[in-house]
């Protein structure tokens, strides 16, 4: 599965969990909760990184030939912390007017989202609890996901 049918099937995934730690968060539990909270920051930032590199690649399948696929392939796997800057750079060295394009609908509340997953990640990832909640990881959720369909259509996917 590859392109659009990998970003849907990711989505799909992440959709599902936030569904069932919706279904936990009666739980009293404030920690169990908070828990959740951080899982789920991670998960949103591994999906915002996975489906930019399959839209990435998708257009280098379908733009090009089997070199530049490959030569795609071997610059997006390293891919990681895709905050704004590096999203727009990132779609910038395929076309400076992509990276145009997308500062229009990166900006504000989007822009905001996605840096502050990507911080938030980092911070669990080195051991600073960051004081996050479900509600505001399943906002910035729905930015990132807002955001990836813009890249999809400024990259023609």
């Amino acid at each position: 599965m590859t392109g659009r049918a990998e970003v849907a099937r990711l989505r799909k995934q992440l959709d599902d969990t936030f569904e069932r730690v919706r279904d936990l968060m009666g739980d009293p539990d404030l920690e169990i909760r908070s828990d959740f909270a951080r899982y789920l920051c991670v998960l949103v930032s591994g999906y915002l990184e996975r489906a930019l590199v399959e839209i990435i690649l998708e257009h280098a399948r379908s733009a090009g030939g089997p070199t530049l696929q490959r030569f795609v392939e071997v610059h997006t796997r390293r891919f990681a912390n895709a905050n704004c800057q590096r999203i727009l750079s990132l779609v910038g060295n395929l076309d400076p007017r992509w990276r145009t394009d997308l500062e229009a609908v990166l900006k504000d509340e989007r822009k905001a989202a996605i840096d502050s997953i990507i911080a938030l990640r980092n911070r669990i990832a080195h051991g600073t609890p960051p004081g996050i909640t479900y509600h505001r990881i399943r906002e910035y959720y729905l930015h990132v996901q807002a955001a990836i369909e813009e890249v999809a259509q400024v990259c023609g996917v």
